[in-house]
């Protein structure tokens, strides 16, 4: 278990991977998708937490409504600014550790996107975070976790990967750890020149676990999907989308 998530280098040598074309254009139609399922409309405040290069506080920002992304990386922050500049768009940036973020009152929304949750070793950190969110949300105000559930890796997990993208190529290895309660995935990256390695790990939760950590932390009405479209959480559920309210 490695503080992997505050190298920049990784986030510069892997964020080619995660935040793509293709992923910015799958985004604009998970917007879609979360205004529906959290009954948005335009002119709310919505806070954007781990933001990345704005895959969603741009296209949200687009639609009206008032965002601001938070995430650590410096580089996706003046990536999402430069792109938010080119359009006119008006979108808010703050540079902060998802750990440390807490606005009281500030926001109708709060959304959390991609696994961007649950990369600390110490499980309080993550109870720290929900707590910071039921403070920063308005009375009525909904937050929405959007990760890969446990069931969901039991049912697809492959001990080893491996991918080419523009002539580099892409290993990942995995191991479960502590009783299902921690993954940890070796990636690499063999480019031309070097070969980079890094040892990436986050906690799983089960639906029912995250489910009660929304309710611990004083959230109503906590449901789980499987979709961003509102399907079951079954066993063909493609995502973990956790949703809760603060009554």
């Amino acid at each position: 278990m490695s503080d992997w998530h505050e190298d920049n280098e990784f986030w510069d040598l892997f964020g080619g991977t995660m935040f793509d074309a293709a992923a910015r254009e799958k985004a604009e139609g998970q917007v879609e998708e979360l205004e529906r399922l959290l009954g948005m409309e335009p002119g709310m405040r919505v806070l954007d937490l781990c933001c990345g290069p704005g895959r969603h506080s741009l296209p949200l920002a687009r639609l009206g409504y008032r965002v601001l992304g938070v995430d650590r990386t410096v580089r996706y922050l003046e990536e999402a600014r430069e792109r938010a500049d080119e359009e006119g768009l008006d979108l808010d940036l703050a540079h902060a550790d998802m750990r440390e973020f807490v606005e009281p009152g500030g926001f109708d929304v709060a959304i959390n996107m991609l696994t961007s949750f649950g990369y600390f070793e110490d499980p309080a950190e993550d109870t720290r975070i929900v707590g910071h969110l039921f403070e920063s949300l308005v009375p009525g105000g909904r937050v929405l976790f959007d990760t890969m559930g446990k069931e969901i890796v039991a049912r697809i997990f492959e001990r080893r990967e491996w991918r080419e993208r523009d002539g580099d190529f892409y290993l990942y290895e995995r191991r479960i750890l502590d009783d299902w309660s921690w993954i940890e995935n070796r990636w690499i990256r063999i480019d031309v020149d070097e070969r980079h390695e890094y040892t990436v790990g986050h906690r799983l939760y089960s639906a029912l676990e995250f489910k009660r950590l929304l309710s611990d932390g004083g959230f109503a009405d906590v449901k789980a999907y499987g979709g961003l479209d509102g399907r079951p959480y079954d066993h063909e559920a493609e995502r973990l989308v956790v949703v809760g309210t603060r009554p």
